[in-house]
């Protein structure tokens, strides 16, 4: 069990139970960074399921750091509520939620890169945009970028710059969207389609962010394909694990003055690490309270402001509350 870092979302909370593992009575369990998957019972109409569980670890430079307590349902939710919004882009996996932490899915078989669409070259990762161009790249990921860059630029339009997925422990390596299909890492014909869906989600992901006053720089799609050959987007979407979203009121005033945007997303424990030398390799550094209660204030600030609703934690323990959920929407049995 990892030391729980920071408030409890939301509010400083403390009464929300921390989630970091938690044991379901189902086959063919997957663990990932964040969530938990197993298997469902296929039905008629959708075909093969899966149960998602996402916890509250949060990953940075491809590395579990920590916990904050009700981020993953804090997550969940918002997932679900973007691909509400998106579904007439592209098919998604979401079936239903049964817990407030917990999604049904069709099963889908992942593709394997990672589609990282960027609006801005910001970032301290070393498969950011702004670390590589600062290294004095000008070619990167297949994209051409003019001289005189400054870090957190917006530019001209959206960029997809992909990158293979990194198991558990290792990183992610960029490549470019030549690359991609080139290398057989994926069909030609289903790439293209691929980055349509890709570029056409983050232009309705800027108009929702910009309607709430933020600035989406950039997001990571996951994409997958059913039993039935379609493309479905998956994972989560637009949430601030996946996304880099900035207070837009006070970001021109900020770039201006060679400052840090005000980040509602992961960022700051992006940074926080950096600023300590860690990149990812070796023991995780300790971060201060301050630190991890702005990222819980800044993921309930985007929540908030997307779906323009309160985000309201459960106080309930995620390890009983969750197989309770299951059994009431007949995934379990009493008995399991």
């Amino acid at each position: 069990m990892m030391r729980n870092s920071g408030e409890s979302l939301m509010n400083g909370r403390d009464s929300v139970v921390p989630l970091d593992h938690i044991a379901v009575p189902l086959s063919d369990r997957r663990d990932g960074k964040v969530r938990s998957s197993w298997a469902l019972p296929p039905t008629s109409l959708d075909g093969p399921r899966r149960l998602f569980v996402t916890s509250d670890r949060l990953s940075a430079f491809d590395q579990v750091v920590g916990l904050v307590p009700g981020k993953g349902q804090l997550l969940n939710q918002l997932a679900w509520w973007w691909f509400a919004q998106l579904e007439t882009i592209v098919p998604n996996h979401a079936l239903s939620v049964p817990d407030p932490a917990a999604l049904v899915a069709r099963e889908a078989t992942p593709l394997p890169v990672e589609v990282i669409v960027r609006r801005a070259i910001t970032g301290v990762t070393n498969t950011s945009l702004w670390r590589r161009y600062d290294a004095g790249a000008r070619m990167i990921d297949g994209h051409r970028l003019p001289e005189g860059l400054v870090k957190n630029q917006l530019l001209p339009s959206p960029i997809i710059t992909p990158t293979t997925k990194g198991s558990t422990g290792s990183h992610d390596e960029p490549v470019s969207t030549a690359e991609v299909a080139h290398r057989g890492l994926v069909e030609p014909a289903l790439w293209d389609q691929v980055c349509d869906a890709a570029l056409r989600l983050f232009a309705e992901g800027e108009r929702i962010a910009e309607r709430a006053g933020l600035v989406l720089a950039d997001t990571k799609y996951e994409f997958g394909v059913g039993h039935d050959g379609q493309l479905l987007l998956i994972d989560e979407v637009h949430t601030p694990d996946s996304s880099r979203f900035w207070e837009r009121s006070t970001y021109g005033e900020r770039l201006s003055k060679a400052q840090e945007p005000e980040s509602l997303d992961k960022e700051l424990i992006r940074r926080a690490f950096a600023d300590l030398g860690y990149r990812g390799d070796g023991p995780v550094p300790d971060l201060g309270e301050e630190v991890w209660s702005s990222v819980a204030a800044g993921y309930q600030r985007t929540y908030e402001r997307l779906t323009e609703t309160k985000f309201v934690p459960s106080p309930d323990d995620p390890t009983l509350r969750i197989p309770a959920a299951l059994v009431a929407a007949g995934l379990l049995s009493e008995s399991s």
